[in-house]
């Protein structure tokens, strides 16, 4: 029993970072991707300084840090482009090495995961290996696979589904993915304009009812970076029209109006959920990451609270594996990071989107005068960088018995 393998689906930062957690544990890993090889996704990119903290013993966030951006402010900008409030993650020293935000995207994380697995474990990392179910008794788990046209089984102490928000682990064990999706597309637009001639910090979000944006500065190929917008689309396009030529040029103008026009580099839309699965374990499976959970995108929370759920549960199963607890330590990883999920991301990454596109003149006053107020008052403004940087909710999940 002892030799079984931990099996993960999914090769995302999730399933790689808990591959790594339990390879340096001396715990034998298998991890299977869907995919010929690493996606190539440009959504996620904010890293906050739990998050940092979480990785930098694996040698991660140094290798991190060598391209990535550090964002020690951010902004919440008015419907004219104008300043409402700036916060300083500086604020926070006392409690973190890494008082700031990281901006690396998460195509050019998981190749360093993927790096550090291979040479300081010998986690075997199988791609093009698709999870297709799987069947569980007492002490084991039956994990199938397809691989091309062939299909293959493979024998798992455990098998942790890290696949994804179409998870298939997650439909097998027939979880409930409670929750909704956002009415609107997220249309995501890069250039190499610089928005910070105008003021933006290197993280900008400005608030208006129906051109809301979220505006953020990321590492490139070339000098200089490239800037990211994320910003409503109308449901009822077609996505050719959304991602034409025209449409990314008028959304663009909205964020900052100028004469020329706007040279784009990179171009997608998505739909966005609002997710909690009902839970993260049945016997010996568990689920983590996007397979677990989905949130929007306001205030960068999503991809963090994957690798929070890897650490977690590597560490709890870690002990389990090697018999120093029994299986009910992993129901205290489903307390804590649901805890985490409901009460911290779920809620700030709703609350953000709907500050940012409050449609009510007076609302919208009134909560941009708060957020000037916080902004300005020492106090005040530390905790709601604790909050909004993830340190305190996360620091209350971990204390749930």
């Amino acid at each position: 029993m002892a030799a079984l393998p931990v099996v993960i689906a999914g090769a995302g930062p999730t399933g790689l970072m808990c591959a790594l957690a339990l390879g340096r544990q001396g715990i034998p890993v298998i991890v299977l991707e869907a995919e010929p090889a690493l996606a190539h996704d440009l959504r996620a990119g904010t890293f906050h300084p739990p998050t940092l903290e979480m990785m930098a013993p694996y040698g991660i966030t140094a290798r991190m840090l060598e391209t990535g951006l550090k964002v020690r402010y951010w902004q919440i900008r008015d419907r004219r482009g104008e300043l409402v409030a700036q916060f300083d993650l500086d604020r926070i020293a006392d409690v973190t090495p890494h008082p700031y935000r990281l901006h690396l995207e998460q195509h050019r994380l998981t190749p360093i995961q993927l790096d550090i697995l291979r040479r300081e474990t010998s986690a075997a990392v199988r791609f093009g290996h698709r999870v297709t179910g799987f069947a569980q008794d007492a002490d084991r788990v039956r994990v199938e696979i397809a691989a091309g046209e062939r299909n293959d089984a493979i024998e798992a102490s455990w098998l942790i589904g890290a696949d994804g928000g179409r998870s298939t682990v997650r439909k097998t064990l027939d979880i409930e993915f409670e929750g909704f999706t956002w009415p609107e597309q997220f249309l995501v637009a890069s250039t190499h304009y610089d928005f910070a001639q105008h003021g933006f910090a290197l993280n900008s979000y400005i608030s208006d009812p129906v051109h809301w944006a979220a505006v953020f500065k990321m590492p490139h190929t070339g000098p200089g970076g490239i800037w990211r917008t994320a910003c409503p689309a109308d449901p009822n396009l077609p996505d050719e029209v959304l991602l034409g030529d025209d449409n990314i040029e008028r959304t663009m103008q909205n964020i900052v109006p100028r004469d020329e026009r706007y040279a784009i580099v990179y171009r997608s839309i998505y739909r966005v959920h609002q997710r909690v699965a009902k839970d993260f374990r049945v016997r010996r499976v568990l689920i983590a990451g996007d397979a677990a959970h989905l949130n929007n995108p306001m205030g960068g929370f999503g991809l963090n609270s994957g690798i929070h759920d890897a650490i977690n549960l590597a560490d709890k199963l870690g002990k389990v594996w090697r018999g120093e607890a029994d299986g009910a330590l992993l129901d205290l990883y489903v307390r804590q990071r649901r805890a985490a999920t409901i009460e911290q991301v779920q809620a700030m990454s709703v609350r953000n989107k709907r500050l940012l596109e409050e449609r009510d003149p007076a609302m919208q006053r009134e909560q941009l005068l708060d957020l000037i107020a916080i902004a300005a008052d020492a106090d005040r403004s530390r905790k709601y960088l604790l909050e909004s940087s993830m340190s305190a909710g996360l620091a209350r999940a971990n204390e749930v018995a």
